[in-house]
């Protein structure tokens, strides 16, 4: 079995780091109140990263409380999500009281959503050119 830890190689952690997902991202997901934001990895293992605004979750313990469940998420998935980059953000529409079971049901769909974007991205099928 292989280790499944969060070490710091799989934290997105400089702002260069922030910045390449933000302008390069290929692929998006939502997740109740959050959305995801994905390019194809620079490293060889897949990493992720958090901005949350204190006007969408204002208090601490609440972003630290979903930072949390997203980590132990990716932690436990992170065998089946392709090598990406992840930026997660916290979107006006998230709900604070939402319980954490039900939050980890939403982010199983969400990486598998990345994971059938990223894979149909890198299909030889996919489309290729703009639809005129």
């Amino acid at each position: 079995m292989k280790n499944c830890g969060f070490p710091r190689s799989k934290r997105l952690l400089t702002p260069g780091d922030f910045r390449h997902v933000f302008d390069h991202t290929q692929f998006k997901a939502f997740c109740c109140g959050y959305l995801l934001l994905a390019t194809p990895a620079r490293t060889p293992e897949s990493r992720i990263g958090f901005v949350f605004a204190k006007k969408n979750l204002r208090l601490a313990v609440q972003r630290n409380r979903v930072k949390r469940i997203f980590r132990e998420s990716f932690r436990t998935h992170q065998q089946a999500i392709p090598l990406l980059d992840l930026v997660v953000l916290a979107t006006k529409s998230v709900n604070r009281q939402q319980p954490d079971a039900q939050l980890a049901q939403e982010l199983i769909k969400a990486w598998q959503q990345l994971t059938q974007r990223a894979g149909y991205a890198k299909s030889p099928h996919s489309r290729t050119t703009k639809r005129q």
